[in-house]
């Protein structure tokens, strides 16, 4: 048995649900997202309670598969639910010396140390804002704010010796000595 696949999820006020078949719409505040739902788990909507429950049809509770997708589904649409609610997002911290970040229309510009400026495409129903060194990036859908967050990362990694690069705002980079001259 999943412990988290058996959990139903408390959808909040403002949040409304719309399950059709095996895919599951949500839509609130700050957008709409849909998930398609694997076959090996089925999917409930309970109006009166407000609850979203999710379950493996009979004779499958041992299948390995279907017990992993039946808690990956319950969190992925409870991701989706907390997202149109609520929102995610993610704080990135650009550090280094004439390191710079800046919004130019739909595209983010990053000078971090290489010889031409480096731009990286906004997503649809992701926002960035930039304030100093300070790059949020946010929306309701957490796959896509997370995956835009890990590439503006990788554009250039913190490393362990001065600090430079960009790195989350609550990332510890272990610092490390460096050589050190003479006997």
């Amino acid at each position: 048995m999943s412990r988290i696949g058996k959990k139903p999820i408390s959808v909040p006020k403002g949040v409304k649900i719309d399950v059709s078949g095996q895919t599951v719409h949500v839509e609130g505040s700050k957008g709409s997202l849909s998930h398609e739902v694997h076959p090996l788990v089925s999917v409930a909507w309970d109006e009166d309670a407000k609850t979203l429950s999710f379950a493996v049809p009979e004779g499958k509770e041992g299948d390995r598969e279907a017990k992993s997708l039946w808690g990956t589904t319950r969190s992925i649409v409870e991701n989706n639910i907390h997202g149109v609610s609520q929102g995610y997002t993610k704080v990135l911290e650009v550090q280094g010396v004439g390191y710079t970040a800046a919004v130019e229309g739909s595209r983010l510009k990053l000078v971090v140390g290489f010889a031409n400026p480096i731009f990286k495409d906004i997503p649809q129903g992701v926002d960035v804002k930039v304030e100093k060194q300070t790059v949020t990036v946010s929306g309701y859908d957490k796959q896509a704010v997370g995956q835009f967050a890990a590439e503006v990362r990788a554009t250039r990694k913190p490393e362990p010796y001065n600090g430079k690069g960009i790195k989350y705002s609550d990332e510890v980079i272990i610092r490390k000595e460096g050589k050190t001259a003479g006997a």
